[in-house]
């Protein structure tokens, strides 16, 4: 069974693997409390929700969403108030049913995930995916162990899927498209979650819980911990995340700036690690199926601004986007129009 770190014994100071040469760790300056993430009350007026949202996303593509949206008609927003208990930690009996190889759809790993080099990094990680629309056809793979796992699993996830896709309608309406113009095919894939598990870190300053990313899907909901360890670039900085009770972090995925040709940007983020206490978040993440055919959509097109990037199915984006460019993104430097014009 693989190592995990959080059934590891303690360690006095971080092992080798785990340190991150220093230009590879650019620490967050003092100043970057000044910058925070728009914090967005769903519940408000749905004109002013959604010029909210569509600001943040131009802005810095990232929000902290709060409060139950308003419905609209075929709506199926909503969302549970905290974390179930049994998503809390990947620990425990879980850990022997859930391991799986690298690439299956459920699994429970450690420190494994990104192409780094020679360094790991300090997360364990129990990875679900549910079917959508018929998330009682789950991928095979699933425990027996803890016996209301896949309920409890099943439940956050409509719930959380509903929210997710209610920011999307709210999105299109702010950029004046029609408001199922994101579903489908382009939300339509199996929704993954990450049990992301950081355990307490000797020596936070040298390692880190997930590397600088953009997420390659469509839109990120995360029901964060109350411990801080979430860091978002902005301007050649970091800003760090202070969360709210409550409150889900949404970020946009890659998939959103190819569709709008760079209007809504999906921006870096990182983890660091915490000295003295755990720190535990669970990731829902909106994917479009395998298949799915992506590229800038014609409302965002003119002679005046032409394609940005290359039109792909879903499956050749993740295949040729799979952080090889992890290199310049330790460094802050990531562009996804730039890769894609060196693919």
């Amino acid at each position: 069974m693989e190592k995990m770190l959080h059934a590891a014994p303690v360690h006095a100071t971080l092992p080798e693997c785990f340190i991150f040469p220093a230009d590879k760790l650019p620490q967050a300056k003092a100043t970057s409390g000044a910058v925070s993430l728009p914090i967005i009350d769903l519940s408000l007026c749905r004109d002013e929700v959604r010029r909210a949202i569509l600001d943040a996303g131009k802005e810095i593509g990232f929000f902290q969403a709060c409060g139950e949206p308003r419905r609209v008609p075929g709506g199926d927003a909503g969302h549970g108030g905290g974390v179930p208990g049994v998503l809390r930690a990947p620990g425990g009996g879980q850990g022997r049913a859930l391991l799986r190889g690298r690439g299956k759809t459920t699994r429970i790993y450690s420190s494994t995930m990104f192409d780094t080099g020679a360094e790991k990094y300090w997360r364990d990680c129990l990875r679900l995916a549910c079917s959508f629309p018929d998330v009682g056809d789950s991928p095979s793979g699933w425990p027996d162990k803890p016996q209301r796992l896949r309920e409890v699993v099943e439940r956050f996830t409509v719930q959380t899927r509903g929210l997710g896709m209610e920011v999307l309608r709210l999105l299109c309406e702010g950029l004046g498209l029609r408001p199922d113009y994101l579903e489908g095919d382009i939300s339509g894939g199996d929704v993954v979650l990450h049990v992301n598990h950081y355990p307490p870190c000797p020596d936070p300053t040298a390692t880190l819980g997930l590397p600088p990313h953009c997420d390659r899907n469509l839109l990120t909901l995360l029901l964060p911990s109350m411990v801080r360890g979430l860091e978002v670039a902005y301007q050649g900085d970091w800003i760090k995340v202070d969360p709210v009770p409550g409150a889900f972090v949404v970020n946009f995925g890659c998939q959103l700036e190819v569709v709008t040709n760079g209007v809504l940007k999906s921006i870096e983020h990182r983890v660091m690690t915490n000295l003295g206490v755990a720190r535990t978040t669970v990731a829902t993440f909106i994917m479009p199926t395998t298949d799915c055919l992506i590229g800038p959509a014609a409302e965002f097109l003119s002679d005046d601004n032409p394609p940005a990037y290359r039109t792909m199915t879903f499956g050749e984006f993740k295949r040729i986007y799979s952080v090889v460019k992890l290199g310049s993104s330790l460094n802050l430097t990531t562009n996804l129009k730039d890769v894609q014009k060196e693919l």
